[in-house]
């Protein structure tokens, strides 16, 4: 049976990838902290304890053992990917990388996104981050051969990984019948794809010769604007969205932890051309509507421990709204 190592396995990506490998016929062994159990894995997968930030934890978790294939979808940093890059070279045949689909020039020259479109956001420092991943590891396949497959995910989600600013604050605010801030004039075009649809395609990746020293984005085809994607949780609410519509740079010093995001990532129009990854994943096709995956994240806050109010967004929304409203 083929082997499988992922690096994470609990996460909002992982845990489905996990899950969709077992099922493709893999052996899966995920290590992590052990901390989280909000995902269990299935019956089968095999756990491990070590931390994605301390290399040497990793090698004592995984000793002993080999794998086929390795992801890691807990390498945010170049000095991560490079303590990979020694743990795993002439022991793996695949090293697969999700990077993100962030990654891409910003302000975007041209759509679709390609696979070719440059590589540059000035605005955020996790997607710089991404990039010289992505560098580190393309210079190790084209100097030793290092095995490795870069992944770009755009907005990937599941129950767990709402799309707007602050979680539960922002639903709790449309129940309460507050204003719900928007940044920019709401029309931009955002790319949301279900975790289920992005796990089929990318264990199509794994073991798959073709997709060696190359890269790939895995993303739906469903294009919605920032006030569509409000407007489809306020009608499973039950409810209507108060929008109040306010420059992105104003939002962003407001809500200066998500100033990247949203200046680097949310105000830009993105799709996808999705020819690559269909060409190596032949049939996948990504299937779930954000009708229904925003009913399955109002689901997930059925659970009243997760229906958590972000004090300081939900007061930085207030102001903004008076405001601007």
């Amino acid at each position: 049976m083929r082997q499988l190592l992922i690096i994470g396995g609990n996460g909002i990506i992982s845990w489905w990838v996990a899950n969709r490998a077992q099922e493709r016929g893999w052996q899966v062994t995920i290590v992590n902290r052990g901390r989280s159990r909000d995902r269990l894995p299935n019956d089968g997968i095999i756990e491990l304890v070590g931390d994605a930030d301390d290399p040497a934890s990793i090698r004592r978790a995984i000793s002993g053992r080999s794998f086929d294939v390795v992801v890691n979808l807990r390498a945010y940093r170049p000095e991560q990917v490079a303590a990979d890059i020694e743990t795993f070279a002439g022991s793996v045949s695949q090293y697969v990388f999700p990077s993100s689909a962030s990654v891409y020039q910003k302000p975007v020259a041209a759509l679709p996104i390609t696979e070719s479109t440059p590589l540059r956001n000035p605005f955020w420092q996790y997607s710089r981050d991404k990039i010289a991943c992505e560098e580190l590891l393309t210079t190790a396949y084209r100097e030793t051969g290092f095995p490795v497959t870069i992944v770009r995910p755009s907005h990937t989600y599941d129950g767990g990984n709402m799309p707007l600013i602050g979680g539960w604050t922002a639903l709790g605010r449309m129940l309460a019948g507050k204003p719900i801030v928007v940044h920019g004039d709401g029309t931009s075009w955002w790319t949301l794809t279900h975790s289920r649809d992005f796990a089929r395609a990318f264990v199509e990746l794994l073991g798959n010769p073709h997709a060696l020293g190359t890269s790939v984005h895995i993303t739906s085809e469903e294009h919605l604007t920032w006030d569509d994607i409000v407007r489809t949780f306020a009608r499973h609410l039950r409810v209507e969205a108060n929008i109040v519509h306010v420059a992105t740079e104003t939002v962003a010093k407001a809500l200066p932890t998500y100033a990247g995001r949203l200046l680097g990532d949310y105000s830009h129009s993105v799709w996808f051309d999705n020819s690559k990854i269909r060409s190596l994943a032949p049939g996948w096709v990504a299937t779930t509507r954000f009708e229904e995956g925003a009913a399955e994240i109002i689901d997930w806050y059925e659970m009243p421990q997760r229906r958590v109010i972000d004090k300081d967004i939900d007061a930085a929304y207030d102001e903004l709204a008076a405001k601007f409203g």
